[in-house]
Formats: structure tokens, sequence, C-alpha cells
């Protein structure tokens, strides 16, 4: 069989973005075509363009998706056409492409056009081990139970996931794959929400358990599967954070330095505070 290689030419680009409209509903599909309800209210999914803004809301109850949060798009002056053509020039260009070919190309200012391709070839740089498939999500608190410690070193209201005197470790393991774990400062979405999508690919399916922080992730794009271990569920399907669960310990180990410190400063900070 005679491969053929798969071109994208010019012509090609100019018919398929036509406008800005049409670069931003390419993303919106990119990100979101595979969720079939609404992350906010579960109707089937449904959404239009907002009219003057860029992004997109729910037809039963309003809930806006953005399409360009978290990109190197999100908050950018420069037209969408005119990034989507500094990416095609990067793509197919057999020779690097500078910032001052796409000053010519795009008629922007140098400044703008060099900080075009800064952020496209970080794209281009960046890690490409990331998770893909199923991925597990899942947060763990070292720092040891209170129920444990002697009376005089317990902390009060230090159960669950407080930080006080504790050090939080937000993983995530792709099943039958890598495994990346990270010591955090708190497992807010703040933190959340940066962790997956530098580290997971947006057609991951991704299971969590129902720990409010991981509710954002819908919104992101992610097919976002949760049980309920408030519930005693802990397997629906082929959802369940028990793989992630058996390996935290393994990361544990080679994060023991980073943890160690972080506990330690915050015993550190909480005892004198209280004497």
């Amino acid at each position: 069989m005679k491969l053929t290689k798969e071109k994208f030419t010019i012509k090609q680009f100019n018919e398929k973005y036509i406008d800005d409209n049409s670069c931003l509903h390419q993303l919106f599909l990119n990100r979101y075509s595979r969720l079939e309800n609404c992350p906010e209210c579960s109707s089937k999914f449904s959404y239009y363009k907002v009219t003057d803004r860029k992004c997109y809301a729910c037809a039963y109850c309003g809930h806006q998706l953005h399409p360009l949060a978290g990109t190197i798009f999100h908050k950018s002056s420069t037209s969408l056409k005119n990034w989507f053509y500094a990416i095609f020039l990067f793509s197919t260009s057999k020779n690097v492409v500078s910032a001052k070919e796409l000053e010519r190309q795009l008629g922007v200012t140098y400044k703008c056009a060099y900080r075009i391709t800064k952020q496209i070839r970080k794209l281009f740089d960046e890690n490409v081990s990331i998770l893909t498939n199923i991925v597990e999500i899942d947060e763990t608190y070292v720092g040891g139970k209170e129920a444990n410690k002697h009376q005089h070193k317990k902390t009060p209201n230090n159960q669950g996931r407080s930080l006080k005197t504790k050090s939080a470790v937000l993983g995530a393991v792709e099943r039958q794959g890598n495994i990346i774990a990270k010591v955090v400062n708190h497992t807010q979405s703040s933190i959340v929400k940066p962790f997956v999508r530098n580290n997971i690919c947006i057609i991951a399916e991704v299971k969590t358990d129902e720990y409010k922080a991981y509710n954002p992730l819908g919104n992101l794009g992610y097919k976002h599967h949760k049980v309920d271990h408030g519930k005693g569920e802990y397997v629906k399907g082929n959802t369940h954070t028990n793989n992630l669960e058996g390996s935290l310990s393994y990361s544990l180990c080679k994060l023991q330095k980073d943890i160690v410190e972080n506990t330690i400063k915050k015993q550190l900070k909480y005892r004198g505070k209280n004497g």
C-alpha cells in the first residue's frame, strides 16, 4: 500500500478559517464537542455563540463556556485568525519562522509578532508525555492522623482536608500508563485546574471522587465522571480511583524530601502562631 502525505494548503486554511468566529468555533468544538450534557444543569448539550463575546452559553440555563480559557489566546487582543495563521506557518515551514517574518506576514508590530512566536514555540516545546485515555485524579494529605498522636501533640480542627500541619499531594495516573504527583499548597480549584491542564490531554476521560474542586473539569472540556465516596460509592462502571490510590504510595516515596520540608514548615508556622 502506498502511503500519501496529507497536506493542508493555504487555500484550505482560508476556506476553513474565514474569520475570528470560525476560529473560535473550531476551538469550541475541539474542547467541548465530546460533552453530552451541560456541566451546569445536566440538560442535553446545546450551546450557542454569545453575541460580541468570545464564549458560548447553554440554551437551557445560560451557563457559559470559554474556549480561550487556559490557552495561548486567552486575553489576547490579537485576531484569532492571525494566531491560527501563525501556527499554520510554524507547522508548514521548513525553516524557522522569525518574529520579523510574522511582522511582515500579519501586518502587526514587532512586539506583537515576538510575543506570538514566543508563545507558539513554548507550545511546541511542551513535554509530550502528558496523560491520555482514562486518567484518575485524587489528592492525599501527609502529616499523620490526629487520632494517632499523643494528646499534647494534637492540633485542633485538623481533620480531613485541613492543612494546618499537613502537606497536600495532588496526583493523576493514566490507566496502564504514567503517574504524575506534585506537592501543592492546597487542593482548591485554583490549583487543580492548572494541574489538570498542564498534565492531562483534553481528549482524556477523567475519573475522580466527589470533591468539589473537580467539578469545573467539565467546563475545561474534559469528559468527567465521578464516584461519591461520601455515600459509600467506590466503583461505578469503569469509574473509580482505585489505581491511583494504590500508586500514590510509590509517588510519596519519590516526593518524600518535598513533603518533609513542606510539612515541617507548616508545623513550625502553626506552633509559632499558637505558642
